[in-house]
This record gives C-alpha cells, structure tokens and sequence, in this order.
C-alpha cells in the first residue's frame, strides 16, 4: 500500500471521514468542555471520541486499499 499516491474518494466517503473527524472532535471537546457534570461529560466524551476513532480504521482501510 503506497500512501504517496494519488487517491480518487467519492463524494459520500469524504462525507463519511468528516463525520468521523467530528465525532472525535466533538467527543474531545466534551472531554475538555466543563459545561455538563463532570461523570456525564466523560460518558458522552469517551462514547464520541472512541467510536469515531474505531470507525475511522476500516474508513482509512478502504480508501487506501483502493486501487
């Protein structure tokens, strides 16, 4: 798998990896934010920021194991 070279993503895959992106965005946030109680925020922070990260894997799997 060479990553240098040029990839062609569809429109609904680049959707896909922002979603992702924002989930572990939104889930970091959460983690640093002190507007929710401090155990709910780690619940919802956790829940977000490790289910964008684990679907994030078979994404980039996808996308570079394309020819």
């Amino acid at each position: 798998m060479d990553i240098s070279e040029p990839k062609s993503i569809t429109v609904p895959e680049i959707a896909l990896i922002a979603a992702t992106r924002g989930a572990i965005g939104f889930g970091a946030g959460l983690l640093l934010a002190g507007k929710f109680k401090r155990e709910r925020r780690k619940v919802l922070g956790w829940a977000l920021f490790l289910s964008g990260l684990a679907s994030t894997i078979p994404i980039a799997m996808h996308v570079f194991g394309k020819k």
